[in-house]
């Protein structure tokens, strides 16, 4: 039954823009058109920053992620939909979460973002609750946007995207022009849902997803009561968003695309494994994290290495989530059978695995099986569950029961030990079916530990130590410890410990190119900066810096990649007719950064001791964990804290070392906000507000409060 039906007029875009968004409230089935005005596009530029904006507007201080005034905002960017740029088909999905109570932004690809834009809008707010499930249908090639009731039983997304696929699309040949945004049972029962949105693989003739993870996002959305978005475009192509100068994108295309061609199979293997490439890179260096961040590396990595699951995934196929992508990484096992829960014994793609996936749901657990990995990755995806907080969380329950914290008793028989694949996976299972010790591990560590500690006795110093998560978000994979300039780019983030802000381990560690405080800060501003681009683009970073000019090295600033900076300029100039230089491209994030922390402050959130992290992101908490590093460790306290280890207890060493390092952390913290022009409590000055023309006054009422 079609609840409500609008129609509108189709338009053109005009260079990049269709200067209109898409708002429906689910509470009275309103369907509006808004405009999208130009102080909108000279501050927030599109993608994340619109998503932004609009959730600011539509709540207040006082709203929860599950009250009927918070949205969930899907955009795109000007960028987006173009097909001669690899990695230029990304949404940003913004709402308010479930775990942080924070604005919440997660990057994904499909090809809904495209057809959404190509149906005529830069963004699509979603506001209120249904009565029932629903399914909201944007047909963009006849301008009509309908609410019907849902009267599909299925609820995980392999199913309900296949089955909403067939229903919208004409026929076979048409499946390629719907896309379809869904989650799965797990949403219902967990705080840490994610949202699937899909592509159509017309050679595999198979539905795709890839997946905006983190922060709850799945779980608003099942709140909200909404079953499926679909979207239906009919004729895509290359110029649709009518770009200023055609030639600008399509010189910086051919640049990468033969880039690609050339250089990929020597630098990272995307076309091949995507970004599982990094498994044993990452062991090598120390930085794989291990039984709950507690190691770096493990003897039995290898078999999850990259080629054990090159091996397994289907290889000479062009997989792209957007057309025009020849880094091709988004990979799939296809014909995978799962050998426990509903989906035993039949055949399956899992999409993946990612490297986050494969260290979150393999060596993080202790879990070094690649076909249970997959396992695990699938009904994670299905499910519509965030693999990296599954497995963060995951991880440190293991902990916890092999500390004694729990027992068989407390977790209803699973026991969850590291490397327990089959108490894992029917964890997973008891998220999806809202039963057992899978409600409570659904709720996310913060809520964990607030548990352990009040019903189970645990020690609220030990659990704070080694719960892997930041303002209520769980750490992302990679190890921290010995790369201080990565403990800031997780800690000193808008959303959480996430490393789409800022992954700077190998400037830092490994290359030592950062060596001073104001090095670090330098890169702790401008990293998190320019990927904050992408998500106001609706670009990928991975063509960034996942294939490098041959000449790289011998730039001036190799770690930028300076060539594909200058891509990136000419790829926004080109679509939208404007002069922008490199500078103020870092200028056009900085507007929308210093906007998400007065966002997080404003709810509350958002100051220097929220910037606080667990002290295993930074060093050693166990005797076990020193002992497995001990000359490392003993060494640093000689030539960096001046302390003669011979004598010392353990425990005194941990202690001495671990004053060290949260005082640098300290220390890090400070030099941070001075560079990005807050005070020592991380509130964003009103003088750098002015600077960036930021100086809006409900922007300058809420800083004026916490000075």
């Amino acid at each position: 039954m079609i609840l409500n039906e609008y129609k509108y007029e189709l338009g053109t875009i005009e260079r990049g823009y269709n200067n209109r968004s898409l708002y429906i409230n689910l509470s009275d089935n309103t369907i509006k058109e808004k405009e999208v005005t130009q102080f909108m596009k000279d501050k927030f530029i599109g993608g994340k920053g619109f998503g932004l904006w609009y959730l600011w507007n539509a709540v207040t201080p006082e709203t929860k992620w599950n009250d009927p005034e918070n949205e969930i905002v899907i955009a795109h960017g000007p960028i987006a939909g173009i097909t001669q740029y690899p990695g230029s088909g990304k949404s940003l999905v913004v709402t308010l979460s479930p775990l942080t109570h924070m604005p919440m932004d997660s990057n994904v690809g499909g090809y809904f973002g495209p057809y959404l834009k190509f149906s005529g809008f830069d963004a699509l707010e979603l506001q209120g609750k249904a009565e029932k499930d629903v399914i909201i249908f944007i047909d963009g090639n006849r301008g009509i946007v309908q609410i019907m009731e849902s009267d599909v039983e299925e609820k995980d997304s392999h199913l309900l995207s296949e089955i909403l696929t067939d229903r919208f699309a004409k026929n076979e040949e048409d499946k390629k022009n719907v896309s379809v945004v869904s989650t799965g049972s797990a949403a219902d029962n967990t705080l840490i849902g994610l949202l699937n949105f899909s592509f159509y693989d017309i050679r595999r003739k198979a539905v795709r997803l890839k997946q905006a993870g983190r922060g709850g996002i799945g779980t608003v959305f099942r709140d909200k009561k909404i079953k499926a978005l679909v979207v239906r475009f009919e004729g895509t192509k290359g110029n649709l968003n009518n770009p200023a100068d055609q030639g600008k994108i399509n010189k910086a295309g051919i640049k990468l695309h033969r880039e690609i061609c050339l250089l990929d199979d020597k630098q990272n293997r995307m076309r091949k494994i995507g970004t599982a490439n990094i498994i044993e890179i990452m062991d090598q260096y120390d930085l794989l994290p291990t039984h709950n961040y507690k190691f770096g590396s493990h003897k039995d990595t290898y078999k999850i290495s990259s080629d054990k699951f090159q091996a397994r995934v289907t290889q000479g196929l062009p997989d792209g989530c957007w057309y025009g992508c020849s880094l091709s990484c988004a990979k799939a096992a296809d014909d995978f059978i799962p050998e426990t829960g509903p989906y035993k014994g039949q055949k399956v793609i899992v999409d993946g695995p990612e490297y986050e996936n494969a260290a979150a749901l393999g060596s993080n657990i202790g879990v070094f099986d690649r076909d249970a990995v997959l396992e695990l990755n699938f009904y994670c995806d299905t499910y519509g569950i965030d693999t990296i907080s599954f497995g963060t969380l995951t991880a440190f329950i293991m902990e916890c029961y092999e500390n004694g914290i729990l027992d068989k008793e407390k977790t209803g028989g699973l026991e969850l030990y590291f490397g327990n694949k089959e108490a894992a996976l029917e964890l997973i299972h008891q998220m999806a079916r809202g039963e057992g010790f899978g409600k409570i591990a659904g709720l996310g560590i913060r809520r964990m530990k607030k548990i352990f500690i009040e019903e189970y006795g645990a020690d609220a110093d030990f659990l704070n130590d080694i719960g892997m998560e930041q303002k209520g978000l769980e750490y992302s994979e990679y190890l921290s410890k010995e790369s201080l300039a990565q403990q800031g780019g997780y800690g000193l983030t808008n959303k959480g410990p996430q490393h789409d802000e800022a992954w700077l381990i190998f400037m830092d560690m490994v290359n030592n190119q950062i060596p001073t405080f104001e090095d670090k800060a330098e890169a702790l501003h401008y990293f998190p900066m320019f990927r904050t681009w992408f998500g106001l683009m609706g670009l990928c970073k991975l063509p960034w810096n996942d294939i490098v000019p041959e000449d790289n090295k011998y730039t001036d600033e190799p770690a930028k990649i300076p060539e594909h900076v200058q891509n990136y300029v000419d790829l926004f100039n080109g679509i939208t007719g404007k002069n922008i230089d490199k500078h103020e491209l870092i200028r056009q994030s900085e507007r929308v950064y210093n906007f998400q922390r007065i966002f997080n402050i404003r709810m509350g959130y958002g100051k220097r001791i929220h910037d606080r992290t667990p002290y295993r992101s930074m060093g050693p908490v166990t005797e076990e964990e020193y002992l497995s590093r001990q000359e490392r460790y003993d060494n640093q306290l000689k030539e960096l804290v001046g302390i003669d280890p011979e004598g010392m207890t353990t425990k005194e060493k941990i202690a001495a070392l671990r004053k060290y390092r949260e005082d640098q952390y300290e220390k890090l913290t400070d030099a941070v906000y001075q560079r990005r022009g807050w005070t020592m409590d991380g509130v964003p000055t009103i003088k750098k507000l002015k600077e960036l023309d930021m100086d809006i006054p409900e922007l300058i009422e809420v800083v004026e409060q916490h000075l």
